[in-house]
């Protein structure tokens, strides 16, 4: 039988599993059933695994497990990966202030999508954001499901300062700005919540879990920067079962 997966070394104590070169739910959710299956696993040897839109990365110690009993392994789990049972994943919902100050950009993008600023947020609101993927920078989530018609180019000119918890959108992908960076995406809106937060180093969410978006006005935004300050703050989450 024909494997629809490929394992390739990288290093000499990592390998990388590869389901295809494209990004969609289905092949995303066959890494995080991998991923998943092999925590249940219990193989000891494993240092860490890092799941992207397609591929599992998984860094394992050579002296303990090596590359040819790894690749065995995973081969002989990928043929029952079916009967795996993925967890529930968790859906992050984070406060949003829209427009104004907060996401100067939120006027283009209505024009460019030829509707109100207002149709905007309820579209930009309206769906559970898959995390495919964290990259960038600490917490940066690379999010999939924006609807298409606020598909909005990235600016010509990127912008040297983006502040941190800024709400953007680039090409066919939104997210959050973690920190204080560089960046070229369309600001919306910005949300007082720290996806990560470098006093405890924590990131909010991981990769397979969900993110929904709420709005909330300039007060709203202000008490809860107060709370995060002070870390009383719980973001609220709800569980979504597959």
């Amino acid at each position: 039988m024909t494997e629809d997966f490929r394992i390739f070394p990288v290093g000499d104590s990592a390998v990388t599993v590869a389901f295809g070169n494209e990004i969609s739910p289905e092949l995303n959710g066959r890494v995080h059933a991998l991923k998943n299956a092999i925590l249940m696993s219990g193989w000891t040897g494993i240092r860490d695994m890092n799941p992207t839109y397609c591929s599992l990365l998984i860094n394992y110690d050579p002296l303990t497990l090596t590359y040819q009993v790894l690749t065995r392994r995973i081969r002989r789990i990928m043929r029952g990966l079916k009967d795996v049972k993925e967890n529930s994943s968790r859906i992050f919902l984070l406060p949003v202030c829209y427009g104004g100050k907060y996401g100067e950009d939120l006027k283009d993008v209505a024009a460019l999508a030829g509707i109100s600023e207002e149709e905007v947020v309820r579209r930009h609101t309206a769906p559970d954001y898959l995390i495919y993927m964290l990259g960038f920078l600490p917490g940066f989530s690379y999010l999939g499901g924006l609807d298409p018609s606020l598909n909005t180019p990235r600016l010509k000119v990127p912008r040297t300062v983006i502040p941190a918890g800024s709400v953007g959108i680039g090409g066919a992908q939104t997210g959050v700005y973690p920190l204080d960076s560089p960046g070229g995406w369309r600001l919306i809106g910005r949300t007082p919540v720290r996806p990560y937060d470098p006093r405890t180093e924590m990131i909010l969410y991981h990769a397979g879990d969900y993110i929904r978006f709420f709005p909330i006005d300039e007060a709203e935004y202000r008490r809860i920067e107060k709370e995060v300050e002070a870390g009383t703050y719980v973001c609220p989450e709800e569980r979504r079962y597959v």
